[in-house]
């Protein structure tokens, strides 16, 4: 029995070995306040949001530089600046794109507007998108932009938390995916062009809070991922015109213990691919096309918040078939994911000293 039990450790400690060895954590920046979104310029320099109302160039040499031109907008609870988009042909055009709570009447609302990148300021800034209504509330404003190879934007938005039933109606903005072209107008073949009092931006609805959506590149569709309640994350695959079932449809529960909706299906709703309970708080995604870790090709990377760790989910075709977790060890809430051009991963911690890392290979390759 001991030779046995020793023969198992071994084997364990070969498996947990290599695990634990095939990346290293490089600090690129401290002292960000609540880190929301983030890119990589063409220079390499990097643009980082503070949910507070703060855009940052982090230049080469290591300096930052406070971006001025920001609109109003409203820093409190979940609400702030929010996620930052670069246009397709970014390096031409220097359009850069920003959602954000924005004040108005009867509360705040998710927007998006876009503004020319300069040295030191935003210019030519337009809103191009206003959820409507504006509600009560700091919570669950989304959001996640994210451009197709054909060069549409789409924009994730939250319920606001108490106003979820909207998510079910097709009159407002609130828990639904919208598709625009780059300056704003609808699409003609948006699914809900011609129905009568829908809002023609809505892809899909049915939404709870979206806070991670990339592109599947081989099959070009987008998928996303949102929070549930007390359990019931979910990772779903997005069509046109389709209903993701919240608040009817969920595998969560409500804080308190309750129950919601109807159960976890229902005829005509689509269901997740992928399900957390408990909840892992999931908020940011990409799938990883780098060649720093040539065995995550194709996985699908999800931050999680309360879970405090980076999600690595093994995929065949567009079933999720594996879960591995990593980071754990860092003990940080993480908030964004985006891919550096050099096949490292950027992550964002979310925390009032929040930092910027970068995952790279254990050994140089």
């Amino acid at each position: 029995m001991e030779s046995l039990m020793r023969m198992l450790l071994l084997l364990l400690s070969l498996l947990v070995t290599p695990l634990a060895a095939e990346y290293r954590i490089q600090t690129v920046a401290q002292g960000l306040h609540h880190p929301w979104g983030l890119v990589e310029l063409p220079s390499g320099e990097l643009l980082v949001g503070e949910r507070r109302g703060r855009l940052l160039r982090l230049n080469t040499d290591g300096s930052r530089t406070l971006i001025a031109g920001l609109p109003k907008m409203v820093s409190a609870g979940q609400g702030g600046l929010l996620d930052l988009a670069l246009h397709p042909n970014f390096a031409e055009n220097r359009w850069l794109y920003f959602s954000y709570s924005q004040p108005g009447k009867g509360g705040a609302g998710t927007a998006v507007a876009r503004a020319k990148l300069t040295d030191t300021h935003l210019s030519s800034l337009e809103v191009i998108f206003v959820q409507q209504p504006k509600t009560t509330g700091s919570a669950h404003f989304g959001s996640r932009m994210v451009f197709d190879a054909q060069g549409y934007l789409f924009i994730t938005t939250g319920e606001r938390y108490h106003a979820r039933d909207k998510a079910q109606q097709l009159d407002n903005h609130l828990g639904k995916i919208l598709r625009l072209h780059d300056e704003g107008t609808v699409p003609t073949d948006n699914p809900f062009i011609n129905t009568p009092h829908a809002k023609p931006e809505i892809w899909s609805y049915g939404h709870r809070n979206i806070q991670g959506a990339a592109i599947h590149p081989p099959s070009g569709e987008l998928w996303v991922h949102e929070h549930g309640p007390r359990g019931g994350d979910e990772v779903n695959i997005i069509k046109a015109g389709a209903n993701y079932g919240w608040p009817l449809v969920t595998h969560g529960r409500e804080y308190s213990g309750g129950s919601i909706g109807q159960g976890t299906h229902l005829k005509g709703m689509a269901d997740p691919i992928w399900v957390w309970v408990p909840s892992i708080a999931p908020s940011g995604m990409l799938f990883y096309r780098g060649e720093l870790f040539p065995h995550w090709q194709g996985s699908l990377l999800v931050g999680a918040l309360a879970g405090q760790k980076l999600v690595r989910l093994t995929l065949n075709g567009q079933k999720i078939v594996n879960e591995q977790a990593l980071l754990g060890e860092l003990n940080v809430r993480i908030r964004t994911l985006v891919a550096a051009k050099d096949g490292g991963i950027y992550l964002l911690t979310d925390a009032a000293n929040g930092q910027l890392l970068k995952l790279l290979p254990a050994t140089d390759q």
